[in-house]
């Protein structure tokens, strides 16, 4: 893939997993939790709502007022990066994972913004076990880095060319 439509791809997919975030999290936060509750969806199903003022699964979650703001550049930073990085690529397999994971961690740093803590309101159990609420930025960030995973496991190993083995000097001169 030519690396400008990678980047292309890229914008588009990690602006739709931000909107859609943001989306669900309005959505939940101003209409449906009003007041907050635990909605049955399904038996293994809920919909609640959480503020998780750490990382995933609530590490970190000191409950300090300047965390929020480390938080929200660490993952801005991160999101940097893998900007970057994503612009360098020609596999669409990466760009999709890479763009997951700037979306998601974009749409968390937000609410961090917005309201000092991340809105986690998907809740999923199995015979009283209960995963720790999470939203659609953090299945965004974990699909994407299962797919980075994955690539980095099963991705085509790439040959180098002639040129490429000959370091930037070109070829030894014979003594």
């Amino acid at each position: 893939m030519n690396v400008r439509l990678g980047m292309a791809l890229g914008v588009v997919l990690a602006t739709l997993v931000l909107a859609l975030d943001q989306l669900s999290k309005w959505v939940i936060v101003s209409r449906v939790m009003q007041p907050p509750r635990v909605i049955e969806v399904t038996p293994f199903f809920n919909l609640v709502m959480g503020w998780n003022r750490g990382i995933s699964f609530g590490l970190f979650n000191s409950g300090v007022d300047w965390g929020a703001w480390v938080l929200t550049g660490v993952a801005l930073g991160i999101s940097g990066v893998l900007a970057i990085w994503m612009s360098r690529t020609k596999r669409v397999r990466l760009v999709v994972a890479l763009a997951f994971v700037i979306g998601g961690a974009i749409g968390n740093a937000v609410d961090r913004v917005r309201f000092g803590a991340v809105a986690d309101f998907l809740d999923v159990h199995f015979a009283g076990y209960h995963w720790p609420a999470f939203n659609v930025a953090d299945s965004a960030i974990t699909l994407g880095a299962i797919i980075l995973v994955l690539d980095a496991l099963f991705a085509p190993k790439e040959t180098p060319t002639n040129n490429d083995t000959q370091g930037s000097r070109g070829p030894r001169a014979s003594r």
